[in-house]
């Protein structure tokens, strides 16, 4: 058998933060040690750290408390690619394949498979590392739930419920003044924060990346809501969201990133526009990092502790070079190989929930 060839794994969590990696954490240390008696290491910052050796033994009593954290407690970063990282040599800064220092040190370590924990970026690494001959292991992370092999991932019901309160907040402060409260939430490409939080949160109006805008029609549905008596709005905008025959709004450029386009500003050009439009006081929020923080919700602890132990049943029947997955009610996997390349998961602009939220009155800016 498989699992008695192992007897010890190793764990590293990359990409931006995201609720639920801790419990994800805890739940491979958990059922690694209790159920398969392996020792549990934990690599603190990512790939950087497998590159530095930066290695932390994961036991029962360490990883005690940790299921409510956000956060991670193995740090994180995601801007450490050791297929193309950032060396000095000869006093000038160059990017080289330093892959087989990591690869070394986790077999110096006697490291016999790696838990990886990320998005598409860390994920396109565990390939690569897979491709090398590592025995791997992933879990997807990331609070869009746009990753095409997996029904939801962990952290994306959290940065909802954290939009959805927010609006909850805009409407009393919004009728109070008469205004109109825009509100732009995470996403990038997908929409399903947007959607999800603006259906929730009983937003008037939804703007997302997968459905072009017109920003007179969405001043025309508020407008209409206004000849109803009703003097104040609520506006979501996906920071992906872009007007019919326009383009994104990029904030800024990370250039030593893997992925150097950074979103954001959308909701304060939407504020603009509608306050020439509508002649209401308006007023922007950008919700940002606050989504990616604090606790994460019930369903996300749960959801994360049901990746954590499936990777380790992964492992322990010898199915290396998979990504764990969730189709309807149950645990699955799919090859990295499969996994990385494909179309991200986007909103359907004819689906279920968009008509629904259309025969409930809510505009899309598309008519």
């Amino acid at each position: 058998m498989v699992v008695n060839k192992i007897k010890r794994i190793g764990i590293l969590t990359g990409g931006g933060d995201c609720p639920g990696l801790n419990p994800v954490i805890r739940a491979v240390t958990r059922t690694a040690i209790l159920e398969y008696g392996w020792e549990v290491v934990g690599i603190r910052n990512g790939y950087k750290g497998m590159y530095n050796g930066d290695f932390v033994e994961l036991t029962l009593d360490s990883i005690s408390g940790i299921l409510h954290e956000g956060g991670t407690i193995l740090y994180s970063s995601n801007k450490d690619n050791l297929f193309d990282y950032q060396v000095e040599e000869d006093g000038k800064l160059v990017n080289k394949d330093v892959s087989d220092v990591g690869v070394e040190n986790i077999r110096k370590m006697g490291i016999d498979v790696m838990f990886i924990v990320g998005g598409d970026g860390t994920l396109t690494s565990a390939r690569d590392f897979a491709r090398k001959g590592v025995k791997v292991v992933a879990i997807p992370k990331t609070i869009d739930n746009d990753l095409a092999s997996t029904d939801t991932t962990f952290g994306f019901s959290t940065a909802v419920d954290v939009a959805t309160e927010a609006l909850d907040r805009l409407h009393t402060t919004a009728s109070s003044h008469h205004r109109i409260m825009v509100l732009e939430v995470m996403g990038r490409y997908a929409g399903w924060i947007a959607l999800h939080s603006g259906i929730a949160g009983g937003a008037d109006v939804i703007l997302l990346p997968e459905i072009p805008y017109d920003i007179r029609n969405v001043a025309r549905t508020i407008e209409e809501r206004k000849a109803r008596g009703k003097n104040f709005s609520i506006v979501v905008v996906g920071e992906g969201a872009k007007e019919i025959g326009g383009d994104i709004t990029v904030r800024e450029i990370i250039k030593d990133s893997p992925d150097p386009i950074r979103l954001g500003g959308i909701g304060i050009k939407v504020a603009s526009q509608l306050e020439k439009l509508c002649g209401n006081e308006t007023r922007a929020t950008i919700l940002g990092h606050l989504q990616r923080g604090g606790s994460p919700s019930s369903s996300d602890r749960i959801l994360s502790t049901r990746y954590g132990v499936e990777a380790v049943k992964l492992a322990a029947s010898g199915k290396f070079g998979n990504m764990v997955t969730l189709k309807g009610d149950h645990m699955s996997y799919d090859s990295l190989e499969n996994v990385i390349g494909r179309k991200s998961k986007l909103v359907n602009p004819n689906g279920e929930l968009v008509e629904a939220a259309k025969s409930m009155g809510i505009g899309f800016g598309d008519e």
